[in-house]
């Protein structure tokens, strides 16, 4: 399970790295700007979010997970909402210091100016949060918890709601969680089932929180699944571009990244790589697309040169997290 675990996160940081030079790119502009994308990539001193950025660098998507992470280390499973809002607050100091144009996503931004004006947990500052910002950082739940017992809904509402309190944007965060706990729980589940269960665990919490027009997440993963199995390519870019959506709405990109991992089950690093160039939130589906395959096939999944550079670029050491978070997980399963 150890080296599942790790390679979900090795995984997330992987998919991050990959999609940073494309991310908020048009599928057309990355085709133009980069050609193929086969591995990391510097960014082009024009891109959008991360200009000139080191190939291997990761995002918000790896850093926000690394935070989560260690808060849920540091409180035996459990996450403080003042604690994390705090946190998120000085993540984004941080990089506005450093002069990076990769900071908070609109819910959580929206979420942490609010508590910042004053507001409490009790004023539920996430009620509006639909984005991909709870399902991009949520794996160190999905390792923490195990996929049986109702703690993993649990922990993912409670990493969630202070940001993204919506039926949208928990049953993304919950699909996530449940695909990388599922595949930690049962070595022999295909990525295919881990999916469907994935995508049955998404459905209760689309009824918890607050409600936002929106098509279902759990209904869309199933339909984007099954929307690209069997397409070649070029076809399966084309339907995810164009019918599912790459944007950071959770009921696109989570969708999208279910549907890469599907379809190239069996070759994760190139299914992150056309995750990279489908356009969008490119960075952020490869992240999930990641985390997900990781926990499937392990570290073998990963190019060892790759690994080395991402873990190397950005001085990421996953072994300790992983540790603290399978302990975690353990309690709940003696």
């Amino acid at each position: 399970m150890t080296d599942r675990a790790t390679a979900a996160l090795v995984g997330l940081a992987i998919g991050d790295a990959l999609g940073m030079p494309t991310q908020s790119m048009s599928r057309e502009r990355i085709a133009t700007t980069y050609g193929r994308i086969t591995g990391l990539r510097d960014a082009v001193a024009d891109q959008p979010i991360a200009p000139s950025m080191r190939a291997g660098s990761v995002t918000d998507d790896t850093e926000q997970a690394v935070l989560v992470a260690r808060l849920l280390i540091a409180g035996g499973g459990h996450i403080a909402p003042a604690e994390f809002a705090d946190a998120l607050a000085a993540w984004e100091k941080g990089m506005a210091d450093r002069g990076s144009l990769d900071l908070l996503g609109p819910s959580t931004k929206a979420a942490i100016s609010a508590i910042q004006a004053g507001a409490g947990p009790q004023d539920d500052p996430g009620g509006r949060g639909t984005t991909n910002g709870a399902a991009m950082r949520i794996t160190p739940v999905g390792i923490a918890f195990p996929s049986t017992g109702g703690s993993l809904a649990e922990a993912v509402v409670e990493a969630s709601r202070l940001t993204h309190n919506t039926g949208l944007g928990l049953s993304a965060a919950a699909a996530v969680a449940a695909a990388v706990s599922g595949a930690l729980d049962d070595p022999g589940l295909s990525v295919l089932d881990g999916a469907r269960s994935a995508a049955d665990a998404a459905a209760p919490l689309e009824r918890v929180g607050n409600w936002v027009a929106g098509g279902s997440v759990s209904a869309r993963i199933r339909w984007a699944v099954k929307l690209v199995a069997g397409l070649p390519e070029a076809d399966v870019l084309d339907a995810l571009y164009e019918i599912v959506g790459t944007s950071v709405a959770s009921q696109e990109s989570v969708p999208a990244a279910f549907a890469l991992a599907t379809r190239f089950a069996d070759d994760p690093f190139h299914a992150l790589c056309l995750a990279a160039q489908v356009g969008g939130d490119t960075d952020t589906i490869a992240a999930i697309a990641g985390a997900i395959l990781g926990a499937h096939h392990g570290m073998a999944a990963w190019p060892s040169d790759v690994v080395g550079q991402v873990l190397t670029v950005n001085d990421l050491k996953p072994e300790p997290l992983v540790e603290g978070l399978l302990g975690l997980r353990h309690e709940r399963l003696r």
